[in-house]
């Protein structure tokens, strides 16, 4: 059994990274940022609040974020591991991880502000279905439309100058002291995200000595 964590600011791949190990190793992917979107897209009395706090411009509650992976977890359907992606969010939370779970590693993917305005900036969300596209790496066919369902492509709610600056800031207040907890556990692994999507899971792989990707 594999247990991961992945860190990394918004737009540095968590998600790419984090469902290409899952879906090779047979890992359950839990995304914070997943569940929330699907509380949100299924009108549940969380996603009401997730949505009003996007609205404003506002970030998830650090405890809220808690209690969600939590019960996630305790759903132990991870029979041959799980990788955490947006997860911890401060040192305590990281405490109790080191505490409940005997993680096999964290993956730090560090990417620079700048590109990460760049990469931010340039999604683009489908009003209809929800597909995920990118104005610098994939690029739908028409102009402003989804290739899936014909759509109206939009920028998040939350992606904008603003609420990212906002973002950033917060990520890096909060990080520093997750990241110096875990490495003296030496679990850290950090990769420049800004090389393609193979060659960094063909790093992670290399570092945490787990088979070559096969996708």
């Amino acid at each position: 059994m594999r247990k991961y964590v992945i860190m990394g600011v918004q737009g540095s791949g968590k998600g790419t990274q984090s469902a290409m190990l899952a879906a090779d190793l047979d890992l359950v992917h839990i995304s914070v940022g997943d569940i929330f979107r699907w509380h949100v897209k299924h009108h549940t009395k969380l996603g009401a609040q997730v949505r009003r706090l996007v609205a404003a411009g506002e970030l998830v509650g650090d405890d809220l974020v808690a209690d969600v992976v939590k019960d996630r977890l305790e759903l132990h359907d991870w029979n041959y591991g799980f990788i955490v992606d947006g997860f911890p969010r401060n040192r305590r939370q990281a405490e109790f991880f080191l505490e409940s779970y005997d993680l096999d590693g964290v993956i730090h993917l560090d990417l620079p502000d700048d590109e990460v305005r760049r990469r931010v900036l340039a999604r683009r969300l489908c009003a209809r279905c929800g597909m995920d596209y990118n104005l610098i790496a994939h690029r739908p066919e028409e102009e402003g439309r989804c290739d899936v369902c014909g759509g109206e492509l939009v920028t998040r709610a939350d992606d904008t100058p603003d609420a990212l600056a906002r973002r950033l800031a917060d990520y890096h207040d909060k990080t520093g002291p997750v990241l110096e907890l875990f490495r003296r556990k030496e679990y850290v692994l950090t990769i420049d995200a800004r090389a393609d999507k193979l060659a960094v899971q063909r790093t992670i792989r290399v570092r945490f000595n787990l088979p070559p990707y096969q996708g």
